[in-house]
């Protein structure tokens, strides 16, 4: 009988056990026709039964019959414990349906190879020195010229790529009032080619749109772009588009799969780099620097001679520096190139969260491992209860190996079920945490497909899983010993000590992951509590940009027709808002003497700024309409102690060191209180506010191109007057237009979303995990209450108290808690060394942090071990008296 047959049969059991009945009853009949008697007849056939089974045997595939019946039998049993059963599904669902989200997660920004031609080939360039406190610091941005000297010397082993950091800019495609935003990205001609990538429609950028500044004005966008924006309009080549001055061309679009070499924005404009503004420029770093290397190619002899061509191009470009430190020169030029596989891709998120996904997973992984310990211990309760079913089994000839299979088919249902509720939780959970790390002027896009990545990495959870928490108790089970279960006789209390075992892993993990997460909300709470030194609330902003430049004038007769609108308390303007992450520094010298080692920074301001702001004026003045850049500066408090060393600075004067060596004095009018300049998590940064208004060499009012209306509503919601003000700007003056509104609370909550994301994340796993660990503290001693029932009845027969057979349940379990904990603090304090980077001034060793975890889980362990004590204590010892 042939293999697919045997198969085939196994799935029509009944169907073939009537064929074998019909066949047996013929043979009988036969032998009666042929007259013999039919009682002797039926006696010489034997045993239908048995005849049945020894012919199935022959007719069926053996291996996959016994399968069938044992997910048969599991799921009778599943059916049978439904409260246990519905508790293993669901905790493990749970933690299963993490662990696919954050793999999703992870593998879409860290570990998914970009959608071009041999990935693996592809590296990013980065710059390691030291800053001027000694700390370590790495910079990835080059200059074009330097990178057009290392393209030349990388040859033959490497063609070097040029892609800017992705900008979220205004762009337009018919009028100033139309315009709209988009992801800009200028590229390399030829990083088409080099990555192997085909237009969808028209054709890509070459490298001979790439050879002469400003010369070929083409973009090409993205096919996602493409279907957003225009609908797949094939009609959409011949377009142009707008940024700033310029005029592009649209030439091209690209291929379906591809969303640049930024995971985490989809690039939506590609254009070339000879397009850029500072493309010929020596001093400033734009862009990234990539590399597709050629097959055989060794990276290290590459590395060491594109350092020394870069370090050289730096030397020659400092030499007309003279306002460098020794020591900043020499952290510019001593650097260590590194070149590092960009397999998918480079981006500011994957620096930013590559540290926390990673301590996200690690939660998850110690919360599958909770559960799966959990759901060990149910299964090895349940195993306990069935201990004579497994003698029985064993003693009418089933093998280990069968037994093993059978547990193990029981643990694989309970798995299965567990992912495909866990799946929709995953499907719904990654786009949601993406959700939260997005902030309405920077949002984030991940591509998150359900493809065979993602069921690959299902398909191994689902069966590490079972192996996790299936395996050990089907092997014990395997174990029994007939006589002795059979007889009543089996000793309990190794079971009870694997039961401890895991409950003192589980409490273990638990402490470590509520440590952890106490550490990011203590995190979360104190940076967002942080004193930053104005007043965020009802502060619209209003990021505006004038193409055609227009004099500080007209800038203040646009803040007065802000300012008379219905429901605005005040209205100033400032280069860039708070915050904003914009900056600009120099060397600050004082009384003539040499340029300092530490920055300055400085950001423009107009009268009345401070007022609107609300920041304190300490000492000193505000700026008055006659005030100009570089004559007058308002300086802060850390300013003040750095470059002179606390002493009153006002009516006195610094110096702005420049580059070329000429220096900018400026007349310090006044004092105000510290203010987060850049980054809320930074320290406070010395900061000198100068005149909007700025002054050229000899002595002509400069036009501004951009700047920021900040608006002060009495409303305590500032975005219902956004749209109005738009409208108002507009139609006020023709050469201004509002390119982005947002409010300045905005700004602040977009700078503390990772730490949102890991706080929220963190209260979400520490409850799951605690909850896990009650319910394995519930089982453990629930069991054990049920197998020392008699030892528990014959104490209170012989005048045990209350308090004895209490201590008595939990004695054990508490012995175990406790020693899970110490495990746990110990991995708690071991740990932190690794997440200190996204902490903020909150240590491992405060008495808070040692605490929490420790009273949570006695919160837990009371809860769990009530409803065992109370049943302790309800056996009535005249019951168990009468059945000895």
């Amino acid at each position: 009988m042939s293999l697919w047959t045997r198969i085939a049969n196994v799935l029509r059991s009944d169907r073939l056990n009537r064929e074998l009945d019909e066949e047996f009853e013929s043979h009988i009949a036969d032998a009666i026709a042929e007259g013999r008697d039919p009682a002797e007849a039926r006696r010489a056939f034997g045993s239908p039964l048995r005849q049945r089974e020894a012919s199935r045997q022959h007719r069926v595939a053996g291996w996959l019959d016994g399968l069938r019946a044992d997910l048969i039998f599991g799921w009778r049993q599943l059916k049978r414990n439904k409260v246990t059963s519905a508790a293993a599904i669901l905790s493990l669902a749970l933690a299963m349906g993490a662990c696919v989200s954050a793999f999703r997660l992870i593998d879409a920004l860290l570990l998914r190879p970009l959608p071009i031609a041999s990935p693996e080939r592809l590296y990013g360039f980065a710059r390691h020195s030291f800053d001027s406190h000694d700390k370590p610091t790495a910079w990835d941005g080059w200059a074009y010229p330097d990178f057009a000297l290392m393209r030349a010397a990388a040859k033959p082993d490497a063609d070097l790529i040029a892609a800017s950091y992705t900008d979220r800019t205004d762009l337009t495609y018919a009028t100033d009032e139309e315009m709209e935003k988009g992801y800009v990205q200028y590229v390399s001609g030829w990083m088409f080619d080099d990555l192997g990538l085909k237009p969808t429609l028209g054709r890509l950028l070459t490298e001979a749109d790439d050879r002469t500044p400003g010369a070929h004005p083409y973009a090409v966008i993205s096919y996602d772009y493409w279907k957003r924006r225009f609908a797949r309009d094939p009609n959409v080549i011949g377009h142009t588009l707008r940024l700033g001055d310029q005029l592009f061309e649209i030439v091209g679009v690209g291929p379906d799969s591809f969303t640049g070499v930024e995971p985490g924005i989809v690039t939506e404009i590609f254009l070339p780099t000879m397009m850029h503004r500072w493309v010929i420029r020596p001093d400033a770093d734009w862009h990234r620097t990539l590399a597709v290397v050629s097959p055989g190619a060794t990276i290290e002899p590459l590395r060491a001679k594109l350092e020394a061509v870069s370090r050289n191009f730096d030397a020659e470009r400092l030499k007309g520096e003279k306002g460098l430190t020794p020591k900043a020169r020499d952290s510019f030029v001593n650097y260590r190139l590194s070149i590092d596989p960009a397999t998918s891709g480079v981006s500011v998120m994957q620096e930013d969260y590559r540290r926390a996904l990673l301590w996200i997973a690690l939660l998850v992984g110690l919360v599958l491992l909770i559960a799966c310990a959990n759901v060990a211990n149910l299964m090895t309760a349940l195993a306990a209860a069935r201990g004579r079913e497994m003698a029985l089994r064993v003693s009418i000839g089933a093998g280990r190996l069968r037994l093993v299979q059978m547990v193990l088919v029981e643990s694989a249902m309970l798995a299965l079920a567990a992912a495909l509720l866990g799946s929709i939780f995953a499907w719904w959970s990654a786009p949601w945490v993406v959700r939260l790390i997005s902030t309405p002027d920077n949002p984030a896009r991940l591509i998150l497909p359900a493809d065979w990545r993602v069921f690959g990495f299902g398909v191994v959870l689902v069966i590490g899983v079972m192996l996790l928490f299936g395996l050990a108790p089907a092997l014990r089970a395997s174990t029994v010993k007939p006589a002795s279960a059979l007889k009543g006789g089996e000793d309990p209390q190794s079971r009870r000590r694997w039961m401890q075992a895991m409950i003192a892993a589980q409490v273990a993990f638990c402490f470590l992951v509520v440590f952890v997460s106490g550490l990011f909300v203590t995190t979360f709470h104190r940076l967002s509590n942080r004193p930053i030194g104005f007043d965020a609330n009802r502060l619209l902003l209003l990021e505006t940009v004038a193409p055609h430049g227009q004099p500080p004038a007209a800038w203040s007769q646009m803040a007065d027709t802000l300012r008379a609108m219905p429901g605005v308390e005040s209205v100033a303007e400032a280069g860039w808002p708070l915050l904003s992450t914009g900056a600009w520094n120099g060397s600050i010298a004082i009384n003539g003497g040499p340029p300092s080692v530490d920055w300055g920074y400085f950001l423009t301001i107009s009268p009345g700024w401070l007022d609107t702001m609300k920041m304190r004026l300490i000492a000193g003045r505000d700026f008055r309409s006659s005030d100009a850049f570089p004559t007058t500066a308002i300086v802060n408090e850390t300013f003040v102690k750095l470059f002179f060393h606390g002493v009153n600075p006002v009516g006195r004067t610094f110096e702005k060191a420049e580059g070329n060596g000429t220096r900018t004095p400026c007349l310090v009018v006044g004092v105000v209180a510290d203010a987060p300049y850049r980054y809320v998590r930074e320290p406070i940064l010395p900061v000198a506010f100068v005149p909007y208004r700025e002054l050229d060499d000899k002595g002509v009012v400069q036009p501004e191109y951009s700047g920021t209306f900040l608006v002060r509503a009495k409303d305590s919601n500032p975005m219902a007057m956004a749209q109005e003000m738009r409208r108002k700007v507009a139609q006020a003056r023709i050469s201004f237009r509002v390119s982005n509104i947002q409010t300045q609370q905005e700004l602040l909550d977009a700078q503390t979303v990772r730490e949102r994301l890991l706080a929220m994340l963190g209260v979400f796993f520490a409850a799951v995990a605690l909850l896990l660990a009650g319910i394995g503290l519930y089982g453990v001693l629930n069991y054990s209450v049920l197998q020392r029932r008699r030892e528990i009845g014959i104490r209170m027969a012989l005048g045990a108290r209350r308090g004895r057979v209490a201590r008595l349940v939990t004695a054990e379990v508490l012995r175990t808690v406790a020693v899970g904990c110490i495990a746990g603090w110990a991995l708690g304090i071991g740990s932190t060394r690794y997440i200190e980077s996204l902490l903020y001034q909150v240590k491992a060793g405060e008495p808070e942090m040692l605490a929490v975890p420790p009273i949570a889980i006695l919160v837990v362990v009371l809860s769990a071990t009530a409803p065992a004590v109370s049943r302790a204590l309800r056996i009535d010892p005249a019951e168990i008296l009468r059945s000895e």
